[in-house]
């Protein structure tokens, strides 16, 4: 069992950043593979970014390559997610999500992801 808490959304502007934070309790963090995903209204839930279990190994989306970087510290229990270059159609819930089975192949799709966040608003206006 793993609970997983995320922080740092909120209102940003167009070309502004912000950094979330995904805090996991429970044991064995540095067995889990952490995701980021994020959902807007009218649309599915979608793969933002993932990193590996020791850190070492990082995808990210099309859509935000080269502007957003998802690192973690297992030491702290945290992966987090640096969003520069804010966009207005990266407005969405953002969720943490966390998997200790799947292979890397699978890492985009929802369905390996074991434990989720509640998630965290980004809204980015002018």
């Amino acid at each position: 069992q793993v609970q997983l808490v995320e922080s740092g959304g909120g209102l940003v502007q167009i070309g502004g950043s912000l950094r979330l934070s995904c805090a996991a309790s429970g044991r064995s963090f540095g067995d889990y593979v952490m995701a980021w995903f994020r959902q807007s209204p009218g649309k599915t839930r979608e793969f933002v970014a993932a990193v590996s279990r020791s850190g070492g190994n990082i995808y990210h989306a099309d859509s935000v390559k080269g502007r957003f970087t998802i690192s973690r510290d297992n030491a702290k229990n945290t992966v987090y997610l640096q969003m520069n270059s804010l966009k207005f159609e990266d407005t969405a819930v953002y969720y943490c999500a966390a998997d200790r089975t799947t292979s890397w192949s699978r890492i985009t799709s929802t369905s390996p992801y074991d434990y989720w966040g509640q998630g965290t608003q980004v809204t980015v206006s002018s």
